[in-house]
């Protein structure tokens, strides 16, 4: 695969960047948390009808699992930075939140950049209880949830292109 290109603006980069550093804080405080849901959802049961494989499954494979999305995530958050910093939306003038930022992929990165964004995708269903994809609700979080499956699909488009 060649080197993706994807134009976003500096705003939709600064948002990104900052939903990946709160994946990243979540990611951390997983070693304590291994009864979170979004946590749960991030490293999938193995069997189904088998509560003890299930676990012990879940115990041989969750470390290297959230050490593979810590590595992702921090991949992502390197092609985002703009003069070796990170994008922050509250860094932003009016008109820098416009400025076109280019965003150039290898292979490695885009397969990070598809990881991550599913699994925050993920982490925010579980948070908002996403089960269909019916469910809407008045609440801002659902629009980002919905943004980022935007996002999600012009990288695939992208990949096709």
């Amino acid at each position: 695969m060649t080197a993706v290109r994807m134009e976003v603006s500096a705003l939709e980069a600064a948002h990104l960047t900052d939903l990946v550093l709160q994946f990243t804080d979540l990611l951390a405080e997983s070693i304590d948390r291994t009864d979170d849901p979004a946590i749960a959802r991030l490293v999938p049961d193995g069997y189904r009808d088998a509560p003890d494989d299930a676990a012990e499954f879940r115990r041989l494979t969750q470390d290297d699992l959230l050490d593979r999305r810590r590595d992702d995530a921090a991949v992502v958050l390197t092609t985002l930075q703009r003069d070796g910093r990170p994008l922050r939306p509250e860094d932003l003038d009016r008109a820098d939140a416009e400025v076109e930022v280019i965003v150039e992929l290898d292979a490695g990165a885009v397969t990070a950049w598809l990881r991550t964004l599913t699994a925050v995708r993920l982490v925010m269903a579980t948070r908002l209880g996403i089960t269909t994809e019916e469910e809407q609700d008045d609440d801002p979080r659902f629009g980002v949830y919905n943004w980022l499956g935007f996002r999600l699909e012009g990288l695939l488009q992208a990949i096709d292109d």
